[in-house]
C-alpha cells in the first residue's frame, strides 16, 4: 500500500514538473556534447600540435647551429616581435610587405567582421585611439546590424516561405505540415549549394593554397559567425584585384548571413520544432487559471472576514449580556 502511494506520487511529481525535468536533461546532454566535443578535439589535434613543436624546435636547433654568431637570447626576442606583429595582421616577410590592412577595402571588410561578430582576428587595432573607436563602433553597430538582419529576413520570410506554403497549401490542398518540411529541406539544400559549395569551388580555385576542403571549412566557419581567423581569402601576396576581391567578400558574407537567418527561421517555424521547443520552456500562466487563484484568493478573504466578523458579533453580545445581568 505505502509503496504503490509512493510510486503514485513520484509519477504525479514527474508529470507535474515535466518541463523542469526536460529542461535538466537538456543541461546535462549540452554538457556531455562539450566533453565529447572536446575528447574528439584533443585526440585529434594533440598529435599534429606535438609534431609541429619538434619540427620547429629542429629547425630552430638547425638555425642556430648555422648561425653561431647569434644567441639564442637574442633571436627568441627577434621572433617574438615578429610573432607579436602577426597577430595584428603585420607580416615580416618581403612578400606580404606589399599589402595593406589599413586600406580602404580591408577596413571595410574588418567593419563588416566586426558588426556580423565573426571577427576572424587576424587584423586587429593598433593604436589605442583605433580600440577605443572599434568598442563605440561595435556597441553602436552590432545592435543596428540586429535590427537591420531582422527586418531584412522578416520581410523576405514572407515572400520565400510563409506565401509559398499558403499558395500551395490552398491550391493544391496538401498537408500545411508536409508542404513546410519539404520547402524547409528544399531551401536548405539551395542555400548550401549557393552559398557553400559554390563558393566552396570558387574560393579553390582564387587561392593557391586552398583545397576543396579548407575552402568549404572557411565558408561554414564564416556564416556561422564563428569566425577563427586560421582561413582568410585575399591574404596572399600576388593576390590580383585584392581590393575588388576583398569588397565581393563583404557582400558574400553579409548576403549569406541574411540567408543563414532566413534558413534558420524557415525551419524554426515547423511545427515539430515549435513542439521541441516547448518541452523545454516554462509554461505559461493561463488566464483560466489566474481567474481561478483570484476567485479563491476572493473567497478565502471573504471567508476569513466572515469569521472575523461573527466572533465580533458573539463578543459583543456577550458584552452586552453580561452588562444587562
Amino acid at each position: 500500500m505505502l509503496q504503490s502511494l509512493a510510486s503514485n506520487s513520484c509519477v504525479r511529481l514527474i508529470q507535474n514538473h515535466k518541463s523542469t525535468w526536460y529542461f535538466v536533461s537538456l543541461i546535462l546532454g549540452y554538457l556531455l556534447y562539450l566533453i565529447f566535443g572536446a575528447v574528439v578535439f584533443s585526440s585529434v589535434e594533440l598529435p599534429y600540435e606535438d609534431q609541429l613543436r619538434q619540427e620547429l624546435r629542429a629547425v630552430k636547433k638547425q638555425f642556430l647551429l648555422e648561425n653561431e654568431c647569434l644567441s639564442e637570447e637574442r633571436l627568441e626576442r627577434f621572433l617574438k616581435k615578429a610573432l607579436d606583429a602577426s597577430n595584428y595582421g603585420v607580416s615580416i616577410l618581403n612578400n606580404a610587405s606589399a599589402n595593406w590592412n589599413w586600406d580602404f577595402t580591408s577596413s571595410l571588410f574588418f567593419a563588416s567582421t566586426v558588426l556580423s561578430t565573426t571577427g576572424y582576428g587576424h587584423t586587429a587595432p593598433l593604436s589605442d585611439g583605433g580600440k577605443a573607436f572599434c568598442i563605440i563602433y561595435s556597441v553602436i553597430g552590432i545592435p543596428f546590424t540586429l535590427l537591420f538582419l531582422t527586418a531584412v529576413v522578416q520581410r523576405i520570410m514572407v515572400f520565400s516561405t510563409r506565401r509559398p506554403i499558403t499558395y500551395i497549401h490552398t491550391r493544391w490542398g496538401l498537408s500545411k505540415q508536409l508542404v513546410a518540411i519539404v520547402h524547409a529541406t528544399l531551401l536548405g539544400m539551395l542555400a548550401v549549394s549557393c552559398f557553400f559549395l559554390i563558393p566552396a569551388a570558387i574560393f579553390s580555385a582564387l587561392e593557391e593554397n586552398w583545397n576543396f576542403l579548407e575552402s568549404f571549412y572557411f565558408c561554414f566557419i564564416s556564416l556561422s559567425t564563428i569566425g577563427l581567423g586560421d582561413y582568410v581569402p585575399g591574404e596572399a601576396a600576388n593576390q590580383k584585384f585584392r581590393e575588388l576581391y576583398k569588397v565581393g567578400i563583404t557582400v558574400y558574407l553579409i548576403l549569406g548571413l541574411i540567408v543563414m537567418l532566413v534558413v534558420l527561421e524557415t525551419f524554426c517555424e515547423l511545427q515539430q520544432l515549435k513542439q521541441l521547443r516547448k518541452m523545454f520552456y516554462l509554461k505559461k500562466e493561463k488566464p483560466q487559471d489566474r481567474l481561478a487563484i483570484l476567485e479563491h484568493d476572493h473567497l478565502s478573504f471573504t471567508t476569513v472576514s466572515d469569521n472575523t466578523g461573527g466572533k465580533n458579533e458573539d463578543k459583543a453580545k456577550t458584552f452586552v449580556t453580561s452588562t444587562i445581568w
